[in-house]
């Protein structure tokens, strides 16, 4: 299809916060509450028509900018701050494609988010959450699913400079090959403080809900996992142990990946880790159901080391490394195989990482490049509906989700609004005593509700129960 160009007319920032029901430590930090992110855009089409969109995404510290010398109140002012730099950009560019908007202000705002000192990880939030917003409004506006429209080409996806590595790439015949799958796996994150057993708890939640690594298990039937380390060879390999002493028992087998949260300063380091694993008989069948090894290294050494070695074991991928566009073109040549997809780095993004595994898997006649779908605390509502519907438009068979465990449903949300997203979306919720929670059924989310008109939702949040994003004191 023609492929529509717009102009960017205004943006609503907001935000609210969160609190866990249990902690969550990951890399740096332990988690216990946090805010979103809520964003409005109003685009106008060539013809004079205006439509809004609306995307979400959590404020996460320390995990685009690990510097400890920032505190978490200054990662949150980083990522506004990104914000409002693709705020800027886009409404002085004018009219273009939804891509358009994305490959030509791409450099200009990583560069005014360096000037600032903001990296690249950081620039790819402001961007993410504003290009999600207004696609949203884009498909709203022309009665299209984020799937439909996708593989239609609506956001004009082509040939870039800012991608000079798919010079000639035909990205029209990849999306409208591409079948989104209505059922994916949820692989289930167990953080680094994160109960196996109730041996592990001098008390409990006692909310009803799973909190021992046991009671998930039994729960929500997983058969994919997400398995922290810390860096600390000996601790980890005693920790998985006690995590494959619950695992393997489980009926029918499982799958689990290992994320390193730059906790290893080398890959030397890391490898150490996946000889020690090697080496103690309780981590056999853990061992054999590795399918890939995330991010193990530091970002600051992670792309300057060859992980041939690791590699050669199981296939290692960047997440946090991923900040510049080329960063897997990068990795590729040191001998990672994959990266991340998360919503919160754009879906522009997957969707250029994407089209570079098919085209050199098709270059080397194997399938040996991939992409992993991992979560960053994606919340009921918007925001997992968002990341849910790129997942599933990929291909990708499993998804790391995490949000549904360490937040209680759509606490912090007004009940009619969870009750208004169940209705529309009752494949992807259940009610529960608690009120609408995301169901996963033997493991298995059901996404077909998402075909709907806009980025995987048509039901928006209750705006008025937020707050105004105050402007971001940064630097």
């Amino acid at each position: 299809m023609h492929a529509p160009r717009f102009s960017l007319i205004e943006t609503q920032r907001l935000e609210w916060p969160f609190k866990l029901r249990m902690p969550f430590r990951f890399g740096v930090i332990t988690v216990t509450h946090g805010r979103q992110a809520v964003v409005r855009a109003r685009i106008r089409l060539e013809d004079g028509s205006e439509h809004w969109g609306v995307a979400a995404e959590t404020l996460a510290a320390k995990w685009f900018d690990k510097d400890p010398a920032l505190s978490d109140a200054q990662n949150e002012q980083q990522l506004r701050r990104a914000l409002e730099i693709a705020t800027e950009a886009t409404r002085a560019a004018g009219a273009n494609t939804a891509f358009g908007h994305f490959a030509d202000t791409y450099a200009q705002v990583t560069a005014a988010a360096g000037a600032e000192k903001l990296n690249p990880l950081v620039a790819s939030y402001g961007r993410a959450l504003l290009d999600r917003a207004m696609l949203d409004a884009l498909l709203k506006a022309k009665g299209f699913s984020f799937w439909r429209g996708m593989r239609a080409n609506i956001g004009g996806m082509l040939p870039h400079a800012v991608v000079p590595d798919l010079a000639g790439f035909d990205f029209s015949a990849l999306l409208a090959a591409l079948d989104p799958l209505r059922r994916i796996h949820a692989r289930h994150t167990v953080g680094l403080v994160d109960p196996i057993t109730a041996s592990d708890q001098a008390e409990r939640v006692d909310d009803g809900l799973p909190e021992t690594l046991e009671d998930v298990a039994a729960t929500y039937r997983h058969r994919y996992w997400k398995l922290k380390v810390g860096g600390n060879v000996q601790a980890d390999v005693e920790r998985l142990s006690r995590i494959a002493s619950v695992l393997d028992r489980l009926h029918g087998g499982y799958h689990a990946s290992l994320d390193g949260n730059e906790q290893y300063e080398d890959a030397e380091g890391a490898l150490a880790l996946w000889r020690a694993m090697e080496a103690e008989p309780r981590l056999a069948k853990l061992r054999n159901s590795i399918l890939f090894i995330e991010q193990p290294v530091k970002r600051a050494r992670a792309l300057d080391t060859g992980m041939g070695t690791l590699a050669a074991a199981r296939p290692v991928i960047i997440d946090e490394s991923d900040g510049p566009l080329d960063a897997f073109v990068t990795g590729k040549a040191l001998g990672y195989a994959g990266v991340s997809s998360k919503a919160c780095k754009g879906v522009w993004r997957s969707l250029v990482n994407l089209a570079r595994c098919r085209a050199w898997n098709a270059a080397e006649g194997r399938d040996r490049y991939f992409m992993s779908a991992e979560d960053l605390t994606t919340l009921a509502g918007i925001c997992v509906q968002q990341d849910l519907a790129l997942v599933s438009f990929m291909g990708l068979p499993h998804v790391e989700r995490n949000g549904h465990h360490f937040v209680d449903g759509f606490a912090g949300r007004p009940k009619a609004e969870a009750v208004r997203f169940m209705e529309a979306h009752p494949d992807l919720y259940a009610d529960t005593a608690r009120g609408p929670r995301l169901a996963i059924r033997d493991g298995v989310l059901d996404l077909g509700s998402l075909d709907v008109p806009g980025l995987g939702a048509s039901t928006e949040p209750d705006f008025a129960a937020m707050e105004p994003m105050p402007k971001a004191a940064w630097p």
